[in-house]
């Protein structure tokens, strides 16, 4: 199957490796990559064959976040259709969330936003050293709202309580502190790394994987329909708000918005 902003391949061991692939654009989420995402979680990354899914992304960076093509269309649309764009966003999320197989992220360069997103979704994220991260929605004015349960299942509401709100980024020591990442790595160790997760699967019984994967997010957090509604909801009064107005219009001129400090 041939996928315009990803590819998709398995070897004989039934590992199969899901490259994010807009190098050109750092990875960054449209609405072709939204929905390839979610077809892959829905489709093939739930064959049973599959033993193991490794995430990364093409180019210098793992994933920048939303695309800014992308986001100027939200910019532009009625409340209504910055609902149906978030709920799409949402629905791949939980849809890779709730892969029977286990999902292992390489993360490299930088995960900004729903890159972050990307990662909590993973059972397991390895980062490289001198990866940069940050959950930038606060500096325009708008909140981390549909990846929000899955960054919070993460991290736990106190760590997350650390980076959820101020935009600040972090590195890869850091990533593993707050329970992100399982590993932050030289580059140069970063496949090894990777690799090492891997294996244990490939000892086990997958069915049995798929089974533990959906009882252990049985008794975490829960992630229904109706904490995805609140989460869009909540997403849509925030882009109504001045805050997001004038956040966005300061992006879009390349300055500073009134809240920065000198």
């Amino acid at each position: 199957m041939t996928y315009e902003t990803l590819t998709l391949t398995r070897d004989d061991r039934g590992v199969t490796d899901l490259v994010l692939n807009r190098p050109d654009r750092r990875n960054a989420m449209d609405a072709a990559m939204i929905g390839e995402l979610t077809e892959v979680a829905r489709g093939p990354g739930a064959d049973p064959a599959v033993r193991a899914v490794v995430l990364s992304g093409a180019g210098p960076v793992f994933c920048a976040g939303g695309d800014l093509a992308w986001m100027m269309q939200q910019i532009e649309a009625d409340r209504a259709g910055r609902m149906r764009e978030a709920r799409k966003l949402a629905e791949m999320l939980r849809a890779l969330n709730e892969m029977p197989s286990p999902v292992i992220a390489r993360v490299h360069g930088g995960a900004y936003g729903g890159g972050l997103g990307l990662m909590a979704v993973c059972d397991v994220a390895v980062v490289a050293e001198g990866t940069k991260m940050a959950l930038t929605e606060t500096g325009l004015g708008l909140i981390p709202a549909t990846i929000g349960p899955y960054v919070v299942a993460r991290m736990g509401e106190g760590a997350a309580r650390r980076v959820f709100m101020s935009g600040r980024r972090f590195g890869a020591t850091e990533a593993v502190a707050l329970g992100l990442a399982a590993a932050a790595v030289a580059p140069d160790d970063l496949d090894a790394a990777v690799a090492a997760e891997v294996a244990p699967y490939l000892q086990v019984a997958p069915g049995a994987v798929g089974a533990a994967k959906a009882l252990v997010r049985s008794l975490g957090p829960r992630i229904d329909d109706a904490v995805i509604d609140d989460t869009i909801r909540r997403l849509a009064d925030t882009w109504e708000g001045a805050e997001a107005k004038a956040g966005i219009a300061a992006f879009l001129a390349k300055s500073a918005p009134p809240w920065r400090s000198a």
